[in-house]
Order: structure tokens, then C-alpha cells, then sequence
């Protein structure tokens, strides 16, 4: 047992690792070959600005706006995958595309990069799921993220600041919607198997040898409902 979930929280740690190692590879390049990727973005309804739902998560303005989002993105993903584990690979592909995507039909046209969409998704996921499904354990995983991202529900509005800043809201709150449609549509999917104690073997046990108990029983005198009233 033991064994079985150090090698769920290695496969939980390796993907976001991976994930890190793509978005700082790809700045490590725009400064040694001091030229910027930002054109492979998301261009809102421009055709070949939809090359950027693929290119969007991995693209970063600088340092700064890389490091901001590889933390949450590293401590989300692999909730993700420890907790949804039968889900996860779908939520980190096709979650992220159709945060993109959305993006791509309402943003202001301008290209729009970073992984924080994918954050906002990951996390809208993650704290819906908990709610959706009632689950003491993933709703205990709700109040952490909750607690620990929960401040980044002002991203997804267009204050001045963010317009100011050039901040994405638009990307935030598509990536934000995304996942609460997707925890909504996976709420009643299984996320592991069942756990049979040992109990319920006996319970079931027990019932069988009832049933047999019964049926080697000579059989009583069947009462009818007439006999009831």
C-alpha cells in the first residue's frame, strides 16, 4: 500500500515537473536568442491566432510572469492528477484547449500568453469537484485550494489594474469557466475504485449463509393478506 502510493505521488510530481521544464526551456531560449515567441499566442478570432490555444500555457512575457505562474501551476497539476487520477489527463489537455479556445471567442484582440488560464482552470476544477461530488476528502481539497488561491477569483474581472497591466482577465475567467463546466459534467465519474474491507466480505458472507439457512428450512404455512387485516 505504502509502495502503491509512492509511485502515485512520483507519476503526480513528474507531469507538472515536465510541464516547468517546457515553460522555462522556452524562455531560457527567448533570452539566449533575445527573440520573443509572444505572435504564437492567442489572437482572438483571427485564424492564425488559434495556434496559440496549443502554444498559449507555455509562452511567457518574462521571468517575472513565468515564475508567478509556476508555482500554482505546479501545485495544482499534481493535485490533480493524485486526487483525479482516472480524469486528470483530460482535464490537462482538454481543459486547457478549450481555455484557449474559449479565450480565442472573447478576448480583446490582442495576443494573449501565459499559463495563468490553465491555473484558473485547475483550479475551478478542482474546488467544484469537491463541491459537486460531496466527497469529505476532495471537499477537504476544496477548502485548501480555496484557501491557498482563493484570492484569484478578482482575476477574472476587468478591473483597471489588470487593463493597465495588460493582465489576461479575459484568459482567467475562460480558463475559470472551463473548469467549473468540466467538474460539473465528470461530478458522478468514479475517480478511484471502491475500497472492499474486510468486513464486507464477512457482511456478505453472513447474508449468504441466511439465505441458505433459510431455504433448508421446511417451509411455514403462507399467509395471505386476508389474514393480515
Amino acid at each position: 500500500m505504502i509502495k502503491k502510493d509512492s509511485t502515485r505521488l512520483e507519476y503526480a510530481i513528474k507531469i507538472p515537473s515536465i510541464l516547468l521544464i517546457m515553460i522555462w526551456g522556452i524562455k531560457i531560449f527567448e533570452i539566449i536568442t533575445q527573440h520573443s515567441l509572444a505572435n504564437w499566442g492567442v489572437l482572438p478570432r483571427d485564424f492564425e491566432g488559434l495556434r496559440g490555444v496549443f502554444f498559449m500555457p507555455f509562452i511567457h512575457g518574462d521571468i517575472t510572469h513565468a515564475a508567478h505562474n509556476s508555482i500554482p501551476l505546479f501545485v495544482l497539476s499534481a493535485m490533480l492528477i493524485y486526487f483525479y487520477r482516472k480524469t486528470s489527463w483530460f482535464i490537462l489537455v482538454m481543459g486547457t484547449l478549450l481555455t484557449g479556445l474559449l479565450t480565442w471567442l472573447i478576448a480583446n484582440k490582442a495576443y494573449h500568453i501565459g499559463a495563468s488560464g490553465m491555473v484558473y482552470m485547475l483550479a475551478s476544477y478542482i474546488f467544484f469537484s469537491g463541491v459537486f461530488r460531496k466527497n469529505i476528502k476532495l471537499m477537504a481539497i476544496s477548502l485548501l485550494v480555496s484557501f491557498l488561491y482563493g484570492s484569484m477569483v478578482w482575476g477574472i474581472f476587468p478591473f483597471e489594474f489588470a487593463i493597465q497591466e495588460r493582465i489576461s482577465w479575459e484568459g482567467h475567467l475562460a480558463g475559470a469557466i472551463i473548469g467549473f463546466l468540466m467538474a460539473y459534467y465528470f461530478r458522478s465519474v468514479q475517480i478511484e475504485p471502491k475500497r472492499k474491507y474486510s468486513w464486507d466480505y464477512e457482511a456478505k458472507e453472513e447474508l449468504e449463509d441466511q439465505y441458505w439457512i433459510v431455504e433448508e428450512e421446511p417451509k411455514e404455512e403462507k399467509i395471505s393478506f386476508k389474514d393480515l387485516f
